[in-house]
């Protein structure tokens, strides 16, 4: 691949897409980053992160939460680093590392159908209504779900709820701890953490029990009843750590020359391995096709991952390039869905901005 060079007036434009979007209420505001694997990035923070019951201004080291990128940011990440060091393989089953996991059919599902949400496990459950604790799930999830018929992708939450608690038995910890351990402090994230004690934190979403504005707790509702810390969602993190981390995607699992996840397991992570079963999938990432939060000009070969909350990581290997889109969208309600578009929109202004001489 030659050097890809953006077109800076193209770009430009499409990052005024940014301030409209905040114009026309799709997010009060918005921290984007687009880079290149040749080291080229361009940062914008626009926006007020709260808008009721006052007005407060975004910061570039302003905490979002993440939501479910906390499913390919943190779990998913942590698991293939544990498949690398010959702890645990995709083909395993669950039940060999929670036992009760064994009745209803579900004696046969495997941490690659958890993967690639095809283990046919409904999508939500209201856990906080249901049960007492993050223990008492797991073992409803074991021994109360049924499985569904569908033989299709069908994204659940639950997929991810088990596999964080997959990876705590194999580590030995909390999943909040291994994964500082294993994956954020090597990669110099220094602020990419679940509970965040600072006060910089976006505002989520108004509880409608309460009437307070969410800040600084996990605005899923499961995630934080299990106390903030879940594979399936409860991270939180900042711009420039996200950038970090795009960075080794974008570099095929390379940090400068250090090889922080090998070439012959990310290509593996990257693989779609659900064609014809409605979306496609990789191990926890979601792969480009006419389903996806990716717009219509990324290539087959881009992954990536989306967050309730308002937040999206998209990556395109064969053009070297990443797109990050950290809003709020659900400060202050959860009715408001216009990132959905916007979301395709904005990456098709920056997809259209590469120099395709250059390429």
């Amino acid at each position: 691949m030659k050097l890809m060079i953006f077109d800076s007036n193209r770009l430009e434009e499409a990052f005024k897409m940014i301030d409209k979007g905040i114009e026309n209420g799709v997010f009060p505001c918005a921290a984007v980053a687009v880079g290149d694997k040749n080291g080229f990035l361009k940062i914008e923070i626009s926006g007020n992160k709260r808008v009721v019951p006052y007005k407060d201004k975004l910061n570039r080291t302003s905490l979002f939460d993440l939501a479910s990128l906390t499913k390919v940011v943190a779990t998913t990440t942590l698991l293939m680093l544990m498949i690398e060091k010959g702890l645990i393989s995709v083909y395993d089953k669950v039940c060999e590392y929670i036992p009760s996991f064994n009745e209803k059919g579900k004696d046969k599902i495997t941490i690659f159908q958890l993967l690639t949400h095809t283990s046919r496990l409904p999508v939500y459950i209201p856990f906080y209504e249901k049960c007492r604790d993050y223990n008492d799930a797991i073992d409803y999830i074991c021994k109360e779900v049924e499985l569904r018929e569908t033989q299709e992708v069908e994204y659940s939450d639950l997929n991810f709820i088990l596999l964080g608690k997959i990876l705590e038995t194999v580590g030995g910890g909390k999943l909040d701890k291994l994964c500082k351990k294993e994956i954020f402090d090597p990669l110099d994230m220094k602020n990419t953490l679940f509970n965040p004690q600072k006060e910089d934190v976006v505002p989520t979403e108004r509880d409608e029990n309460t009437g307070e504005i969410i800040c600084g707790v996990c605005h899923d509702e499961n995630a934080r009843f299990f106390g903030g810390i879940s594979g399936h969602a409860g991270l939180f993190s900042t711009i420039d750590d996200l950038v970090k981390f795009a960075n080794m995607l974008v570099n095929y699992g390379k940090v400068k020359d250090e090889i922080f996840l090998s070439y012959t397991l990310f290509k593996r992570m990257i693989t779609n391995y659900t064609e014809n079963l409605g979306e496609s999938r990789g191990w926890g990432w979601a792969i480009k096709d006419n389903t996806s939060a990716g717009g219509d000009l990324f290539t087959e070969r881009a992954f990536g991952h989306t967050g309730f909350t308002g937040t999206s990581l998209w990556v395109d290997p064969e053009y070297g390039i990443y797109v990050i889109l950290l809003t709020n969208r659900v400060h202050p309600t959860r009715e408001n869905v216009k990132i959905i578009r916007f979301r395709r929109l904005f990456h098709n202004a920056v997809m259209a901005s590469l120099d395709w001489r250059n390429y």
